[in-house]
């Protein structure tokens, strides 16, 4: 790898909109050149003239024109035809100004299967390319007739020994038929001509459908890139990192958004690379500092649901200690010490479209190492840093937007910190009814963003992903996973609809929760109840379930049923906890135990629990 920053490419395929639209979100993320893939060229009313020009205005180069598919075929007229359409597609390549085109291996029933034959037709097509300046970058489908690997496509294009005949090297193809990209090394650099990537998750299925619908960008999957590009790398490849993602959500989301994403996958991957081998890569960015701990989760409220959720943090135990100097913003806390405290803010300064009471999770507050440093390294990571009006008395806080909106702050709350912001009202925090922190907060994600947040909080935060679960939810099926530190002090939870919803959605829209922790819920829930917290009854069949799963002692067993506990266990441990009702039109909260090392966040129990609300909302 050079000292200089590798050119960073993305194919027009990977973004949803027309050509101007996908040009236009290139261009803004940042990136450097693209690949041209055909059929958006044929809807454009542009010419290749005018799409040059298009890109040269907006800063892009054009690195590939793409896909050139069946070249090879055991039938010398349809092989003829096939050299034909590939010298109408040079003269395309002539006015767009892109001397290499992606020539896919054969998937059709006539497809050359001897090899000494089919580096005899793939010469000559190089040849007529060669002849007008041009380069065929042959690339191995992982479903081709014949060629499905890159061994092999190595193997003709090494037969015919062209200059105008190279590799092209596709970590999909590569990496979904279990390839060694040790073997890399083999390869001549000269005949590095393109690097396609594209992360996906482990699934067992077809795999051109696994292709043609599931790939990811880097970080967001199961794939080890960083490994795949420094042996693509290390074998001399000089060329730019190049996104090549087919995916159903990214094809109808916003283009400016996903350009963005896949932009900040293209810096976590150049990290990651320069991180195994920091003496031969560009400067690192700066590492994201450690996150100690929750410093708070703002909640906002209007004139309805600001004083229901005053009420109900009440009930849980909370005390209003706190005004803030210049806005509409209450503090309210509860815990036996400051290092063991949950913080809550209710926040009636939002302005909303929608109707009245309505609440929603607008913020988290995390405690960082670094403040300053958190905030350099989002902007590195293509998360600029939120601009906002403080008063001269104010902390000076930096906060980042997550792809569903939420505000991420990086805060320190010692002395001189953000809760100076806030004036006293008199009432002090006390141990209420035994909660002691946040354990995580809950977020469902916009159909579009889930992939994305993930790659978000790992890429800006350095919260490690974990492993992706789908619910049979009552209104279908959510996926979910957890985004967490290497200590746990910070655990969220993202959720989607896996299927985006019709009409038919009487569930809770997007669902937020935040999950309190306590040592000892049974004493816990006897207090809130006693409090009057509007604790969510579980149905009698959900513990007598239990009673049949579990060998629980008869008292834990008899405070479930009395307080609509849950309970889920593993052999690391388990998790006791409960909800309260909805409240505003989809926040609510969780109390937590976790007993032993239990790493789970109680979803085996989520559509019980969506079942409940939805019985305690209903008319």
């Amino acid at each position: 790898m050079c000292a200089e920053r590798i050119r960073r490419a993305i194919a027009t395929v990977c973004l949803s909109g027309t050509l101007e639209d996908k040009l236009a979100a290139a261009s803004a993320a940042g990136f450097d050149g693209i690949e041209v893939f055909e059929p958006d060229l044929v809807a454009s009313p542009w010419s290749p003239t005018e799409l040059a020009t298009r890109c040269a205005d907006l800063g892009l180069s054009i690195d590939l024109y793409q896909p050139f598919r069946d070249l090879d075929s055991t039938d010398p007229d349809r092989f003829a035809q096939n050299l034909r359409r590939l010298d109408r597609k040079v003269d395309v390549m002539a006015a767009l100004g892109v001397d290499t085109v992606l020539v896919c291996s054969s998937v059709s029933p006539d497809a050359v299967d001897d090899p000494d034959r089919l580096a005899g037709q793939l010469a000559t097509a190089a040849a007529r390319a060669g002849d007008h300046g041009m380069r065929l970058a042959y690339e191995a489908l992982a479903w081709g007739r014949h060629v499905s690997t890159w061994e092999r496509s190595w193997d003709v294009v090494r037969r015919v020994d062209s200059p105008a005949l190279g590799l092209c090297l596709d970590s999909f193809h590569v990496l979904s038929r279990g390839g060694d990209p040790a073997g890399f090394a083999a390869v001549p650099a000269e005949k590095l001509f393109s690097l396609q990537l594209a992360d996906a998750p482990q699934l067992s299925m077809d795999v051109l459908q696994w292709s043609r619908h599931h790939r990811l960008f880097p970080g967001q999957g199961a794939f080890d890139l960083p490994y795949f590009v420094a042996c693509v790398l290390a074998a001399g490849y000089a060329g730019p990192l190049s996104l090549e993602v087919f995916n159903d959500v990214y094809r109808q989301a916003d283009p400016a958004r996903t350009a963005v994403g896949a932009m900040r996958s293209l810096q976590w991957l150049e990290e990651a690379l320069a991180l195994r081998d920091p003496d031969a890569g560009p400067p690192l960015p700066p590492a994201a500092p450690p996150l100690t701990g929750w410093a708070f989760t703002e909640l906002a409220v209007d004139g309805v649901s600001g004083p229901e959720l005053a009420g109900v943090l009440a009930a849980l135990g909370f005390t209003h200690t706190g005004q803030h100097r210049s806005k509409p913003v209450q503090l309210w806390e509860q815990g036996p010490t400051p290092g063991h405290r949950a913080r809550v803010l209710l926040n009636a300064s939002v302005v909303r479209p929608a109707g009245p009471g309505v609440a929603s999770v607008a913020a988290l507050g995390l405690e960082s190492a670094d403040p300053r440093r958190s905030a350099a390294r989002a902007e590195a990571m293509s998360a600029p840093v939120l601009p906002r009006t403080r008063g001269a008395a104010e902390a000076d806080l930096s906060a980042v937007a997550a792809p569903d909106g939420t505000q991420v702050f990086f805060t320190r709350t010692g002395p001189g910190g953000w809760p100076a912001d806030f004036l006293p009202t008199g009432e002090r925090p006390g141990h209420g009814t035994g909660i002691t922190g946040i354990d995580h907060v809950g977020l469902t994600q916009p159909f579009d963003a889930f992939d994305e947040a993930g790659l978000f909080y790992r890429a800006v935060l350095g919260l490690e992903p974990q492993e992706v679960t789908e619910l049979a939810a009552p209104f279908g099926l959510v996926r979910t996973r957890a985004v967490t530190g290497p200590d746990r002090a910070v655990r969220l939870t993202l959720s989607v609809s896996a299927l985006r919803r019709g009409g038919w959605a009487p569930g809770v829209p997007e669902p937020q929760h935040v999950a309190l922790a306590t040592g000892d819920l049974v004493a816990t829930a006897s207090a809130l109840r006693a409090a009057g917290a509007p604790l969510l009854p579980m149905p009698a069949n959900y513990a007598d379930d239990l009673a049949a799963r579990y060998d629980l002692p008869p008292e834990l067993l008899t405070a479930i049923r009395e307080h609509g506990l849950m309970y889920e266990e593993d052999a690391r441990g388990g998790y006791l906890h409960l909800a309260t009702d909805v409240l505003g039109d989809r926040v609510f909260f969780e109390v937590v135990q976790r007993i032993g090392d239990h790493d789970g966040y109680g979803s085996a129990d989520a559509p019980v629990r969506m079942a409940a609300h939805r019985h305690r909302r209903r008319p």
